[in-house]
């Protein structure tokens, strides 16, 4: 092996190990986690408080469903169909794996050409295969969820204006499958054949927090589940659901602004090293290359890796808030 395929290989091995580690150690560090224990701590409350005031009965239905919401999406596994549906796609589970096993398969005949290392290839060929098509799920789905939560407050207010105009909340529903915009306009028009099945309002806008796992989404069930089985003025609580959308997405969009000087550090840190590795071996390659030559050199790597995804992994934690 060249001295010029050594540092390609530890680098593509690198890009493999943090496909893998994206895929499997991300999620711990999310926020749906604390989103969970939210929506507990809501529903705890809302029971506690059942037992006071005048208004004992609705606040007993309005625990009850709280607690039924929570019941339904608690310990239950997200199925393959079902991350392919959130990600926006029509695939199939069977296209899904051949596409999974044509990028392992590309990404690991590339890293053996370029390094003729039957180890990196094997780390190629598991980074496409089952870390790549995850990461790309993931981030379809962030995408698709973004532009469901900034089109989302826009559909609540034409329902609230249908029903107010004295249209029915189901020709609202169709209204919005054919005028919102995508992916709104999916998901509503998913939720009014599903009523064209026999299903009530309530249990077809249930589904569609199975599809969009947000707490917006999960604001609006609950909503319509409330209004389903207590009753009240509809309109006026989707309006302020509505209000409350949109203050939240402004903001998200001063926290974001707040902690893009953190995000920018963050990203020149992590950055650092290997900038400083591809210098030093463009001007001193014999100097450098002692970190891949040498035990003691590899150890150094290995060491300076598990340390650097531990900062990086922390640096994302510190600067990732939740509205």
């Amino acid at each position: 092996m060249s001295a010029l395929n050594v540092p390609l290989a530890a680098g593509l091995a690198a890009v493999a190990a943090g496909a893998v580690a994206y895929a499997f150690v991300l999620p711990l560090f999310s926020g749906e986690r604390r989103a969970a224990q939210r929506l507990k701590t809501v529903s705890a409350s809302a029971s506690a408080s059942a037992t006071r005031g005048v208004t004992v009965n609705r606040r007993e239905q309005v625990a009850k469903t709280l607690n039924e919401i929570e019941a339904k999406s608690k310990g239950k596994k997200v199925s393959l169909d079902l991350k392919i549906t959130r990600a926006g796609l029509t695939w199939s589970t069977r296209t899904y794996y051949v596409v999974s096993a044509i990028l392992g398969a590309a990404l690991g005949l590339a890293v053996f050409t370029l390094t003729e290392n039957p180890f990196a290839a094997l780390g190629g060929l598991f980074a496409g295969g089952v870390g790549l098509p995850i990461y790309l799920l993931s981030w379809l789905r962030k995408r698709r969820i973004a532009k469901f939560i900034k089109e989302l407050p826009n559909a609540v207010d034409v329902i609230v204006r249908g029903i107010r105009s004295g249209i029915p909340v189901g020709d609202c529903f169709r209204i919005v499958s054919r005028e919102a915009e995508e992916p709104v306009r999916g998901e509503f028009k998913n939720v009014v054949e599903t009523q064209a099945l026999g299903l009530s309002l309530n249990e077809a806008v249930g589904r569609l927090f199975e599809r969009v796992p947000v707490p917006e989404v999960n604001f609006f069930v609950i909503v319509i589940n409330i209004q389903a089985q207590s009753g009240g003025n509809l309109s006026e609580a989707l309006g302020n659901l509505s209000r409350i959308l949109r203050e939240r997405r402004k903001m998200a969009g001063k926290v974001q602004a707040m902690s893009m000087e953190a995000k920018a550090s963050g990203g020149i840190i992590a950055a650092l090293p290997f900038v400083v590795t591809s210098i030093t071996y463009l001007t001193s390659p014999d100097y450098i290359s002692l970190l891949w030559t040498t035990d003691i050199g590899k150890m150094a790597l290995a060491g300076s890796a598990l340390w650097m995804s531990i900062g990086v992994f922390t640096m994302k934690k510190m600067i990732n808030f939740d509205i």
